[in-house]
């Protein structure tokens, strides 16, 4: 399960964001938020931890952390007003291909 989550983290392009539902509904664990933001605990310099944010934009690591994220995200060009961000500008919608339709979700 979080080899899969960190491969769609992964896809999150620099200057977006995404939530850890849609991280999980993306990587097949609709009900996997949780599990998405475990998946992120362990150390990779290569995943793009900063970019997944809770529901609605809020960033939910406190103290150092959530400064860290904070100042990451503004790196890449992501505006954060207090603790959240704009979706509708900043979110990261997944291609999500639907195998048994042969639709894909964008």
């Amino acid at each position: 399960m979080f080899p899969e989550i960190r491969k769609w983290v992964k896809k999150i392009p620099k200057g977006k964001v995404s939530t850890y539902g849609e991280v999980a509904i993306a990587a097949g664990f609709p009900r996997g938020s949780r599990q998405a933001a475990w998946a992120l605990k362990t150390f990779d310099p290569t995943l793009p931890w900063q970019r997944v944010v809770g529901k609605g934009g809020k960033i939910l690591l406190r103290g150092a952390n959530g400064v860290e994220q904070i100042q990451r995200l503004e790196a890449e060009g992501v505006t954060v007003h207090g603790t959240r961000i704009d979706m509708k500008r900043y979110g990261h919608v997944f291609k999500i291909s639907l195998l048994a339709a042969g639709n894909v979700i964008e």
